[in-house]
């Protein structure tokens, strides 16, 4: 019976990947990551400098130039078969990476072949691994090899392919941290060396290259994106969607980073001390998810392995923990369930229930709080339900009812020219004519279009206008709106948000000069929404 389990999940595997793989090639902007890896080698390979080039969707290349040396061999053949054995690779590596993980599994012997199956499909099916199967992304490959060389037996190369994982994106650097705190000098010493080892050998191919990223472009994080954006699930990019004042952004995230990596780093070292070396890996490598400025989808290949880790466990409490973790990881919360909440506190949560859920895996080091008030055999599984119910009910009721801070709105999003032709956000007109005809001689004429959760607001600006913001709140900061050229002669704009009871749109002319203010217009749009 076991075996005819393990070839249905096999072949559910297979299914979920050439499905997948069928729908990423149907894609018009299908690996567009690896178009920017092979665009950005082909201008080096020219004379062209490596950081740059600007693909057609505006992505440059971020990352250092050791990763550039690696991915060098994508230039030597056609794109075509480059985009086919990258997708063929990317499908190995969730294989690869469920044997260790399905091993680590408290399972037995017997039935790591289960286990290892069925963590396989649930890691093709997760998002983390579709954005990386869409985007053409190197991360999935990057977690591979830090979970390898992590999780490895003590050998005299431990270390070395934590070291060049860094070279090629610094995130795993955390991983030589952990290596020291957990007294392993050598291995730490060696990652650390193998990390200046590549990043030499790209200085001596590559000088300007290398002297370009590292005097300055690392640090140029508007390169990435909207860190802002729902898409980067970590910390920065929740504080960033909090509305924090500038100054105190950086010192407050410091210190949660601190206060987890701290936390995940010597409950680490108490899991590799018990024999649990996969389960120490994975929660370093979800301190890296939490920790990093920047964490795309496809970067958050960790939480999908901590999430079976956790409901491979022994408790219900834990399974549970576990299930709802892999619940985010799999389905974007704020998109499914945000309908079901007009609360911006509630709304808040559930599209940031990424970066919490990883955030608390990290405090509670795979049950270290979970299983503090009693043993799990003696937890009965009603009074499990019970339990999560409860906490469950709980973090609603304080949500619903915590005010977000000045400037905070979750769902604010300006829409540019790519966006234009889109009649859900661009409603007001969809001509010069028709736009003509609905401005007025006001700097801005605009027209609202209520939903469940959120506000849109679509408009036309006069010619005396030169900068349009909008603030969600009294004493937030501004969002600046794009004007758009949209029709020739004609300005348009359009935005939404969920907090326009005391939203502001503020006009102004090229001399700094406030021409209008719109606010009440704006809470009659809340109200018609109520």
């Amino acid at each position: 019976m076991r075996d005819r389990r393990v070839v249905l999940l096999w072949a559910g595997f297979v299914v979920a990947a050439l499905v997948s793989v069928a729908l990423v090639l149907r894609r018009p902007d299908r690996l567009s990551d690896l178009h920017i890896y092979h665009g950005a080698l082909t201008d080096l390979r020219a004379g062209r400098p490596l950081y740059g080039y600007v693909a057609a969707n505006g992505g440059p290349f971020t990352y250092p130039p050791f990763a550039a040396l690696v991915l060098w061999p994508i230039t030597t053949v056609a794109l075509g078969v480059v985009e086919a054995v990258w997708l063929t690779a990317t499908c190995a590596a969730v294989v690869a990476l469920a044997v260790p993980v399905g091993r680590a599994l408290e399972t037995g012997r017997a039935g790591r072949p289960l286990a290892v199956a069925a963590v396989a499909v649930l890691l093709m099916l997760s998002a983390p691994v579709q954005s990386n199967l869409r985007f053409g992304q190197v991360s999935i490959f990057l977690v591979l090899v830090a979970l390898l060389d992590g999780m490895g037996r003590p050998s005299r190369v431990r270390g070395v392919l934590v070291g060049v994982a860094a070279a090629i994106k610094l995130t795993p650097l955390l991983f030589v941290v952990y290596f020291l705190v957990c007294g392993r000098y050598r291995d730490a010493a060696r990652a650390a060396v193998t990390f200046l080892a590549c990043g030499a050998l790209a200085f001596v191919i590559l000088p300007g290259e290398s002297l370009t990223y590292w005097a300055g472009t690392m640090t140029e994080t508007s390169r990435i994106g909207n860190l802002a954006s729902l898409g980067n699930q970590s910390v920065h990019g929740m504080l960033l969607r909090l509305g924090l004042p500038g100054e105190a952004l950086p010192l407050v995230w410091a210190a949660l980073v601190a206060v987890v990596c701290a936390v995940a780093l010597f409950r680490a070292r108490q899991l590799a001390g018990q024999g649990r070396s996969g389960h120490a890996a994975v929660l370093v490598g979800c301190a890296t998810v939490a920790a990093s400025p920047v964490s795309w989808t496809h970067h958050q290949v960790w939480p999908v392995l901590a999430a079976m880790l956790l409901i491979g466990a022994a408790g219900v409490t834990r399974r549970l923990a576990g299930a709802a973790l892999l619940t985010s990881m799999v389905l974007s919360l704020g998109a499914v369930l945000g309908p079901v909440s007009t609360r911006p506190g509630v709304q808040f949560l559930f599209e940031n229930a990424r970066t919490l859920g990883v955030c608390l895996l990290c405090l509670a080091g795979f049950g270290a709080v979970a299983v503090a008030a009693r043993p799990a055999c003696r937890v009965t599984l009603r009074r499990a339900w019970l339990r999560a119910g409860v906490a469950t009910a709980g973090i609603l009721a304080f949500f619903a009812v915590q005010p977000l801070p000045a400037g905070a709105d979750p769902t604010f999003k300006a829409y540019g020219p790519e966006e234009v032709a889109n009649p859900r956000y661009f409603f007001v007109c969809r001509s010069r004519v028709e736009c003509a005809d609905f401005g007025t001689d006001a700097p801005v004429t605009f027209d609202t279009r209520t939903e469940k959760t959120k506000v849109r607001v679509n408009g036309v600006v006069s010619a005396r206008v030169d900068r349009l913001e909008y603030h969600s709140a009294p004493g937030g900061p501004p969002r600046r709106i794009p004007l758009l050229a949209a029709y020739p002669g004609v300005r348009t704009f359009s935005f939404r948000s969920a907090t326009m009871a005391h939203g502001r749109l503020v006009a102004y002319a090229a001399d700094g000069r406030e021409l209008a203010t719109y606010d009440d217009e704006l809470a009659d749009a809340l109200d018609r929404r109520g």
